[in-house]
């Protein structure tokens, strides 16, 4: 999707995600985007943690029979209220009940990363914890936000590279952008495993 990479092997972001496209332009690598087809329900019992890292190494392998001379990265971001995941809302009711849910509260968002060498049939895979506490939010200011928003394909209801951001009493983790769906600091590090130098 830009200018020349570094990578000895090509680059696939196994993601239909116009957020992670655009994150990972960031880093200016060579990259095709392609949707895996996967089933993205959770196993009985299975920690949110657990599914965020399952599914985002099940994502890069899934498209690896198409793709096998690539570096495929996959991605997948869990979002937890208390002991309950948080789907992306899909529409304005939710998206409000979301957040009149999470006012007041923490909603803990993990995003897990997982880097597969097809070539090798080696996973390099880790996990990204960011903490988001939020304000205390009245009906009325929650409606405003979602009608000029819509974030209704966003896990807990709001997009933090918008005006989300004013909902927000802070932000706990090490990277901005596993936020947004793509920690770019643990990527660049799984890359570098791989013989990628992005810089």
């Amino acid at each position: 999707m830009q200018a020349s990479s570094p990578s000895l092997q090509p680059l696939v972001l196994a993601s239909g995600s116009s957020y992670r496209r655009e994150l990972l332009s960031k880093l200016g690598l060579a990259f095709t985007p392609v949707s895996p087809n996967i089933d993205e329900s959770a196993l009985p019992g299975e920690d949110p943690a657990d599914l965020a890292l399952r599914l985002s190494c099940q994502k890069a392998q899934a498209l690896a029979p198409a793709y096998p001379d690539h570096l495929i990265i996959g991605s997948d971001q869990v979002a937890v209220l208390g002991e309950r995941r948080l789907g992306k809302p899909g529409n304005h009711e939710n998206a409000v009940a979301q957040l009149q849910q999470a006012s007041g509260k923490i909603v803990t968002f993990l995003t897990g990363l997982c880097v597969y060498d097809a070539r090798r049939g080696i996973s390099h895979a880790g996990l990204d914890r960011c903490r988001v506490h939020f304000r205390r939010l009245d009906r009325r200011l929650i409606e405003r936000y979602v009608a000029i928003d819509q974030p209704y394909d966003c896990a807990g209801a709001f997009k933090s590279e918008g005006l989300g951001i004013a909902l927000l009493e802070r932000i706990e983790g090490d990277d901005p952008n596993a936020l947004v769906g793509l920690p770019l600091i643990l990527l660049t590090e799984l890359l570098r495993r791989c013989g990628v130098a992005v810089v």
